[in-house]
């Protein structure tokens, strides 16, 4: 019989590694081609991994919460690809094997798994969002799970959540504990110093809180962003009074045809698309010294999620869609993210980011580049404002809706004439917007 090796699969050229969350097969089981062998956990989505081939299970190499780079062997698959000649009665035995023995870990069903709480797993998405929303671990414990062996799964805790009284006398009697599992560190965790652990005593009033995975690693990467890439920041305001009307005109018609809603989005991905054309260095990355031009037009959109955390999942070929299409992948896309039902293919290949902080309220902001892109752009809050407006008849005050733009690019091959041509080029696709338009 043949061994096959089964390994953590490249999630993306940004994940080096994945929590085992569960294992749904065990040594001696029976396993299908594709069918699923265990569920993993990474900073941006948690994943189901496949069997490669069929066969049963030989040995399974790390127990849930572990953390495993990717490409290593987590599991061995006995397939029956050539299978040994029976011997008869009368035949002399086969001879020892030479290959040395291959040291394996105990099955992971013996072995007590890592915990929190009243002998309970909690998956990080969990831990997560529980965190989030100020759940202590008491009350972590009496949330009913529907996943298996009890398992409370991102739906119950969100749907709890929802529903949950908000007592203030039971929330000062309990001491809140940092509910993110601590795993092992890493190389890429360990060497930022802004990672690093405090050694120093708080005294007073505080509360500390653990951070979760995936703010760790978010952390991590934007500390690499800055390290990488001189960051040059420029700034532009835009008129989008047009944009702003058509889209009230035209939402609820929107809304009844398509069965979507048409945000501004994918107003704002149709003119920073039409821009990179015009500007196909703002789409490209660097390794080394060779600038490396891409020819796909790939968007990616920061997303909040209910954790408080961001994700970026991607628009690829974005020049590709009208403005059906990109109003349809938009709201997709956001709506996998917020119920963690984004693939790894999802988050992977953008190309240029774009980011909406005033979603939040905010004006404008310096976002820190996606690496190992060059660009990313921030569009703020639309506010009306009185603004002097030149005419035919000469310039007059009028109010209208304004919004700020701002961009941060690697200096190392956009250099600020590119950089502030490219936004400025932005806001005016914008302004020029058609309120006439049709869909």
């Amino acid at each position: 019989m043949a061994i096959v090796d089964l390994v953590m699969p490249k999630l993306g050229e940004s994940i080096m590694e994945a929590t085992i969350l569960k294992w749904h097969k065990q040594p001696g089981d029976a396993v299908a081609l594709d069918e699923t062998v265990l569920e993993i956990a990474t900073d941006k989505v948690d994943s189901e991994v496949p069997s490669t081939a069929a066969g049963v299970i030989q040995e399974i190499l790390f127990p849930v919460n572990e953390v495993v780079p990717i490409g290593t062997v987590i599991a061995r698959i006995q397939t029956a690809a050539s299978q040994p000649v029976v011997a008869s009665s009368s035949a002399a035995p086969p001879p020892p094997a030479t290959n040395p023995p291959v040291a394996t870990m105990a099955n992971p069903a013996t072995q007590k798994p890592i915990t929190i709480g009243a002998n309970r797993f909690y998956s990080p998405l969990v831990l997560n969002i529980a965190a989030s929303e100020g759940i202590s671990m008491t009350e972590l414990e009496k949330i009913p799970g529907s996943g298996g062996e009890g398992r409370v799964t991102k739906k119950d805790i969100l749907q709890y959540v929802a529903s949950r009284s908000q007592s203030p006398a039971a929330a000062t009697q309990e001491v809140v504990i940092p509910l993110a599992r601590v795993q092992p560190s890493t190389p890429a965790l360990s060497s930022s110093p802004a990672l690093s652990t405090s050694s120093s005593v708080n005294n007073g009033n505080v509360e500390l809180i653990e951070m979760d995975r995936m703010r760790k690693l978010i952390a991590d990467h934007m500390v690499k962003s800055k390290q990488t890439s001189p960051h040059v920041t420029s700034f532009t305001e835009a008129d989008v009074t047009n944009l702003v009307l058509w889209r009230e005109k035209v939402k609820k018609d929107f809304e009844k045809r398509e069965g979507t809603k048409i945000t501004y989005t994918p107003l704002f991905i149709e003119a920073i698309v039409r821009c990179i054309k015009k500007f196909p260095l703002i789409n490209s990355s660097l390794e080394g010294s060779t600038i490396i031009l891409k020819r796909d037009i790939n968007i990616g959109m920061a997303t909040a999620l209910p954790s408080g955390n961001l994700i970026v999942p991607v628009i690829r070929n974005a020049d590709q869609y009208n403005m059906v299409g990109l109003a349809k992948q938009v709201n997709q896309l956001a709506d996998a993210a917020r119920q963690g039902k984004l693939r790894p293919d999802d988050t992977q290949n953008g190309t240029f980011t774009l980011t909406n902080v005033g979603t939040f309220g905010s004006l404008m902001g310096t976002p820190i580049i996606n690496q190992p892109q060059v660009a990313i752009l921030a569009v703020g809050a639309i506010k009306k404002r009185p603004v002097v407006v030149e005419t035919p008849a000469g310039d007059s005050i009028a109010i209208r809706h304004m919004m700020y733009l701002s961009m941060s690019y690697d200096h190392r091959i956009v250099d600020g004439s590119l950089g502030a041509t490219f936004l400025t080029a932005v806001a005016k696709e914008l302004e020029s917007f058609d309120p006439e338009r049709q869909l």
